[in-house]
């Protein structure tokens, strides 16, 4: 299947954020709506006009900077995938193989925030699925 991405407007996007210096604060567990942009062959790609998808965040570095595993809504089974609930009233998956790091420049807004409980349950599932 080919279907064109529009790396153009993403690439004008990503000019605009980098000489942003936003004031927000991010923590674990938190679900934000993040930029991640068009991205080369399967990697996982934003939606809409801000190129953005939900993330959790899983680990902070620092007040500038998070590892993130985005988020999908799409009915999808199998070991890269684990099932987070509902987030934002939706039902969502974390798709474990594309876990990155992200500066806070890309976070758009907070959405919602995972149980302690399913929280470590993920984070098992992440260091489970990357370590094999």
């Amino acid at each position: 299947m080919t279907y064109s991405k529009d790396f153009d407007a993403w690439n004008e996007e990503k000019k605009k954020l980098q000489v942003t210096e936003p004031e927000l604060f991010f923590h674990e567990r938190e679900v934000w709506w993040c930029r991640l942009g068009v991205n080369i062959g399967f990697e996982e790609d934003g939606k809409n006009s801000q190129f953005a998808r939900p993330v959790v965040i899983i680990k902070t570095y620092s007040i500038n900077a998070a590892l993130v595993v985005p988020l999908t809504t799409t009915e999808k089974t199998g070991i890269y995938y684990f099932d987070v609930g509902k987030v934002d009233g939706r039902v969502a998956k974390a798709v474990l193989s594309q876990v990155r790091f992200v500066d806070k420049r890309r976070m758009i807004n907070k959405v919602d925030v995972i149980s302690k409980s399913v929280f470590e349950k993920l984070r098992s599932a992440i260091i489970a699925i990357n370590l094999t």
